[in-house]
């Protein structure tokens, strides 16, 4: 009995290049209600549609960019949104070295412009899709999926910051609760996995509140705060993990 594995038969560029697109359209359906409702709350912030479409050009990242947005409409300093967004996406660099680390059989002059695709998404759906890692023309895959879904929330961007001068301001001023839903979205199933998040949230909350109390303006608040509850996520996650 042969007990050799079975070789997959290799796939052209143009293959990969739309099971990639494929595999990027669930992905897709997920953020063209985001990124309108990010496009309308950017523009009622006082951006430009010019300014909110470069943002999702340049940063690429949904959670950042409604705390940046949501920093500006405050009236926050610039210094202080760059460096609430920076500690906000650290985690990329930490997916970045995992992904590389996946796909050792492509280049790296392919792997380091992938890796500015990396979002929460992506990743994941880069996770799912180990074997293409494995294939001659692998990064066409990658590139394709996270092509896909770059384009999507770019261009649901655009037409955000248009519908916000279309559509009822009712409409668009209720659509502001979406900034608190994705972040609820966000952690509510971090929650259900390791319970003490919750504590890590509380905790971060907590010192952003007080520090605003104590006449801190909201943008260092929350650099605070997300410093803080990070922290303590070190020592409150890492007791949980030897109590499993």
């Amino acid at each position: 009995m042969n007990t050799e594995a079975v070789e997959m038969p290799r796939q052209s560029r143009l293959q990969l290049v739309r099971r990639g697109a494929a595999a990027g359209f669930p992905i897709v359906l997920g953020y063209i209600p985001v990124a309108l409702t990010y496009g309308v709350i950017a523009g009622q912030s006082g951006l430009t549609i010019a300014e909110l479409t470069l943002m999702s050009v340049l940063v690429f990242a949904g959670a950042a960019q409604f705390l940046a947005v949501s920093m500006v409409a405050a009236g926050t300093g610039a210094i202080e949104i760059i460096i609430a967004t920076f500690v906000l996406n650290f985690r990329h660099f930490v997916m970045s070295l995992s992904f590389m680390n996946r796909l050792r059989r492509i280049a790296l002059k392919a792997k380091i412009p992938l890796s500015l695709g990396l979002t929460d998404e992506t990743f994941t759906m880069s996770s799912l899709h180990k074997r293409e890692a494995k294939e001659e023309y692998g990064s066409w895959f990658y590139a394709s999926l996270m092509l896909t879904a770059y384009l999507s929330w770019v261009g649901g961007s655009f037409l955000g910051g248009l519908l916000g001068d279309i559509i009822p301001s009712r409409l668009s001023e209720s659509m502001g609760v979406a900034l608190y839903a994705m972040f609820i979205g966000l952690l509510i199933p971090s929650i259900k996995k390791h319970s003490r998040i919750a504590y890590i949230a509380v905790i971060a909350m907590a010192v952003n509140y007080v520090f605003q109390l104590w006449g801190i303006s909201q943008g260092w608040a929350i650099v605070i705060g997300t410093l803080a509850g990070g922290l303590c996520g070190i020592w409150i996650l890492e007791d949980e993990e030897e109590e499993v």
